[in-house]
């Protein structure tokens, strides 16, 4: 994790924003190998396509995602609790991830074996799903601000 910060470091961001990113990088490995490791089962023992492996995949990583983001990497944003509208909101916003993910997958899968473009795809996602968790799902709640 200290290298991960020493390279986001570099970026031109607040240090609270920073360890944000290092927080969702974190977690995102953890989801990255359920996503992985569903993808594989559903395409090589489920003998699923391709696009539906992928979905499933998703659809597991992104519940795990949720659960883990809200508790620890946002958990200022929640307070540490999980409510459906959370989810399904993060389940939505994470609908461009898998569009991203998918895209990337098939265009890739044309020109590297299956697996190295499931790997660039995941990368792919995680640009998108940071950019929508940050600003869409756990953004602050706007303070009141009364007119004087």
């Amino acid at each position: 994790m200290k290298s991960l910060m020493q390279l986001i470091s570099l970026l031109p961001i607040s240090r609270p924003l920073a360890t944000k990113i290092a927080s969702f990088a974190t977690i995102g490995v953890g989801n990255t190998l359920i996503d992985f490791g569903v993808f594989t089962f559903a395409l090589k023992i489920l003998q699923l396509p391709l696009v539906p492996s992928n979905v499933l995949a998703w659809l597991v990583a992104v519940s795990c995602s949720y659960v883990m983001n809200s508790l620890i990497t946002f958990h200022a944003e929640t307070g540490r609790e999980l409510h459906r509208k959370g989810y399904l909101t993060f389940v939505a916003s994470g609908i461009l991830g898998v569009v991203a993910a998918t895209t990337v997958l098939v265009v890739l899968s044309y020109v590297v074996p299956v697996l190295i473009a499931k790997l660039a795809s995941i990368l792919a996602a995680f640009v998108v799903n940071f950019t929508m968790a940050h600003f869409v799902v756990f953004r602050p709640e706007p303070k009141d601000q009364t007119e004087i």
